[in-house]
Order: structure tokens, then sequence, then C-alpha cells
């Protein structure tokens, strides 16, 4: 089967909207270019690392290379935050019709979600999202591109369509895919994951999601929204095991209000199809359910797009996590580096970007830019969202570092209790007794937004008394970081300087 028409199972159904992606991101007329003498960089992968590389080194005047064997634009554009972040939207809706009433608006009963609608909006939206990533684009900023398997022939070369390429200096960028985790019975039944989940055209009525990660969490909540069964299961205790416990708390509570069934710290997990649909057998919390699903969604983690890359032939050492690299993302050969979810542990788009742009100044200008100066903010866009950024205390203090920490409610926040979004908080990290931030938590509505603020604080070493001397609109729901910085700034009101003050109002009075 020729390689453009074993595409993916996202590209169905194949659509108008479909067909325009794939025009863009995977032409079946594809021709690959005749390579042209030894390139400045090779980069395998177009998704978002391999884009930003591939696009930063031909802005600088470099020769440049760009394989790709499956679609441009990589999980994020395809089956990644693209399309997750439509659906989100769409299920935000449903929510905003459900909660009318509250706000004096009377909606009229038998409301309903159009569910292929709301999936023929994500096609039309991702389709024309993709003209940015697409080959078409690269193509005219002068970039050479290959569809097809990347192989590593030498460890200066590697094949591509049966095509040798030459290289000064390579990137691996081949991102990853969702993990197969080993459970009872699941290879026996049709099971979704990111990669397939986008191609529905169908609400499924009956969905059993694995795993309670951001995946599992955001789409556990808009596939509820939108009117399905959900159950979402999850081996630790309680959902997105990597976040604060209270933040989680908060989703958890949204979640169940939306009607998702949680089983957490689930045991002994086993599936099994029968005549009446897929059984999901599981012990949680001393109580054990036999839950009956239509569909299976597995949300459950990454591995990393190892085969097929020859990296023994290229002496790139690697293990099941990826490939490994020094802080500075090179690899065991000194002239391949790698960015993205390939190597590094943060698994975003953005960090993506910021990997790929560490590659750039480090492989074509011998520069010593480091990962461990990288601030990573990050966010799970359930509603409310919960957004952090640096670390938290439990981390600083393995680093030897105290902190105190601000805390802001956002019913304390008139935006937020205008708004009807007042079931978060902010949490503010800082070094004990000083206004420098060595973290945050926030869960809002908008947390992914807000957050970014106080990532600009941290690199630029701005504490909370800067943050506190700078004007915030009123009302915004940002106010929350203000009211932190205030916070802070009323605990350098010490009895000493209080009787400073005091004295000097009295002599003013005089």
């Amino acid at each position: 089967m020729p390689e453009s028409e074993n595409t993916f199972i996202q590209a169905q159904p194949l659509d108008q909207h479909n067909q325009t992606l794939l025009n863009n991101v995977h032409p079946a007329d594809w021709v690959n270019p005749i390579p042209k003498g030894r390139y400045n960089m090779v980069v395998i992968g177009a998704g978002t690392a391999g884009l930003v590389t591939a696009a930063g080194t031909v802005g600088l005047g470099g020769k440049v290379a760009l394989i790709e064997r499956e679609l441009m634009g990589g999980d994020c554009l395809n089956v990644g935050c693209v399309p997750s972040k439509a659906l989100i939207r769409a299920a935000r809706a449903v929510a905003d019709v459900r909660d009318a009433g509250r706000f004096g608006v009377q909606v009229p009963e038998g409301t309903t979600v159009d569910f292929p609608a709301v999936m023929e909006r994500m096609r039309r939206l991702r389709a024309g999202i993709s003209k940015h990533d697409s080959v078409q684009r690269f193509k005219e900023l002068g970039v050479d591109v290959f569809i097809g398997s990347a192989c590593f022939t030498g460890r200066d070369t590697v094949e591509v369509g049966g095509q040798t390429l030459k290289f000064a200096k390579a990137c691996i960028a081949a991102g990853g895919r969702a993990t197969q985790v080993p459970i009872p019975g699941l290879a026996e039944v049709d099971f979704l994951t990111n990669e397939s989940v986008f191609s529905l055209t169908k609400l499924p009525r009956r969905l059993g999601v694995i795993g309670a990660g951001p995946i599992g969490c955001e789409l556990a909540q808009s596939f509820a929204r939108f009117g399905s069964d959900v159950i979402l299961i999850e081996a630790m205790h309680g959902i997105m095991p990597r976040e604060d416990r209270r933040a989680a708390e908060v989703v958890a509570g949204e979640l169940v209000r939306d009607g998702v069934k949680l089983r957490c710290c689930g045991k002994n997990l086993t599936i099994n199809k029968q005549a009446d649909g897929i059984h999901l057998v599981v012990d949680s919390h001393g109580n054990h359910y036999d839950e009956v699903v239509d569909q299976i969604l597995l949300g459950a983690g990454r591995s990393p797009n190892l085969e097929g890359l020859g990296l023994e032939a290229a002496d790139v050492d690697y293990d099941k996590n990826g490939v490994k690299v020094n802080e500075r993302l090179q690899t065991s050969n000194a002239n391949i580096f790698a960015a993205g979810d390939i190597c590094y542990p943060y698994k975003f788009t953005h960090t993506a970007d910021a990997t790929a742009r560490i590659v750039i100044q480090n492989a074509l200008f011998f520069g010593r830019a480091q990962t461990t100066a990288l601030t990573v903010p990050w966010c799970t866009f359930t509603d409310p969202e919960v957004a952090h950024v640096g670390l938290y205390p439990q981390e600083a203090a393995d680093k030897g570092i105290d902190t105190d920490t601000y805390t802001i409610n956002m019913a304390d926040v008139d935006r937020a209790i205008l708004e009807g979004d007042d079931d978060g908080f902010l949490d503010v990290y800082v070094k004990k007794g000083t206004d420098k931030i060595v973290g945050a938590t926030m869960v809002a509505r908008h947390a992914g937004d807000m957050i970014s603020e106080i990532t600009l604080a941290m690199v630029a070493d701005a504490g909370l008394g800067t943050i506190a001397k700078t004007i915030h609109p009123y009302p915004t729901q940002a106010e929350a970081i203000k009211k932190a910085g205030d916070a802070y700034s009323r605990t350098r009101l010490t009895p000493t300087v209080a009787g400073v003050f005091d004295k000097v109002l009295k002599l003013r009075r005089i």
C-alpha cells in the first residue's frame, strides 16, 4: 500500500476537511527532492520540535532536510492539542448552557448536543490551522521536505525513500505515541487512544476511560458533557497523580458534577467483551465493580518512537524512555541532537518548541544552552484548568529550599465571583522569608493563560513584591496574582515598621 494511503486513523472520515488536512501535511502526490549535497541540519520528525528546528535553521541560512513518515504537524496538530481543545471548547459550551439558569437565562427543555457537528467543526478548524505546518509552506521556506521513514545508516548519514542524506548536524524529533499498558483482555477489544478518538463520528453511549492523567481527565469530562456515560479508572490515588492534591480534588469534584464515575486506586483491572458490551472489572477503595461500556479510551501515558531509526548505526544511545541526551540535548554522537517528546521528560508542545530552540543554539553556534535553565509551566485543560510552574514545596525542600506559601482563593476574587468561576485557588511558593518565587499552582477557568505572568516573573527574577507594585486591570481573574503579591507585602509590615509608620503619621497630624 502506498504510504499516502497508509496514513492514519486520525484522518478519518475522509471528508473535505480531512482531505484538506492530508493535502497539507501528507500530500499523496508529493515527490521527494533530490538531496542537495551535505546538509547543515537533517531533522527527523515534523512535529513541533522538528518544525521549529527546521524553520529556525533555514531562517539562519542553513541548508535543511526535514523528514516525516506520517503527518506534518505531529501529535499537536493532528491528534493532540488542536483537536482536543476544539472538543473541550464545545464541551464548555454545553456546560454553559446547562448552567445558564444561574445567570437568569432560561434555556428551553430538550437542548441536545449534535456530536457529529462537534466533530465536523473540529476537523474544519484543524484543517484550517494545518496550512501553517504544511509541506508546501516549509518548501517555500527553503526546507527540503522528505516524506518517508528515516533510518540512520552511519554517524553522519540517514536514508529515506531509498536516498541517502549526509549531514553536519542532525536533530531527532520523532516524538512519541500512546502507551499500550498490559491490561488482561485489552488486546482482545478495539480501543481508542488520542490517535483515533478524534476520528469518531458517533458519540459512545457508554465510555470507559483508563488513565486519569491530562488526556484522560480532559476527554472524560468532555464526553460526559456531550452525553456519554463515562467511567474513569485510575490505578493511583486520585486523579491527575502528578498534580497538587488539593488542585486535583477541585477538578475531581467538577468531573463528578459532570457525571463522570471515578474509580481511583483501581486494582486488578480486567477487560472482557460480552454480548451486552465491554466489561471493565476493577476493585476500587474496597468495592468490586463490573462496569459495562461500549468503547474504551486508553489514556495511560506515552512511549517514544524509537523503532526503525537505526540509532545503533549512528552511535546514539537510548533506552525505553527515549533518546539519551545531556543538558545541551546532545546525544552520544556529538553531531546529533534530540528535541521534544523523544528525549525530554516534560512532554508538551511548548517544551518541544523550547528544546528545539536549544538545539539550534547548540548545534549551529556551538552554544551551551541547557535544559536546566528552563522554567517550565504546564496546564491541564479541564474545567476548571489546573496550571503549574516551577517547584512544589516538597520538591523545593528536597533541594534544600524552605518555602512560604501564599494562597488566594478564587472565591475572594471579584471577577471570578461575578462569572461563577469561584471554585479554585492560587498557591504561590516563595523562598522562605523572601519574595523570590520558586513555583505556583493555579486552579481556575483560565489558569493556563494566567500562569504565564508568574512564569515571566520567575524568568525575570521578579518577585512577589514586584507583582504587588504592578497595576492589574479591575476586575479580572488575574487579580488573584496581584492579591498574592499584596499578601507578601503585608508580611513586610513588621511591628518595628508599623511603629515607624505610626510615628510618621502622628508627626504629620501635628
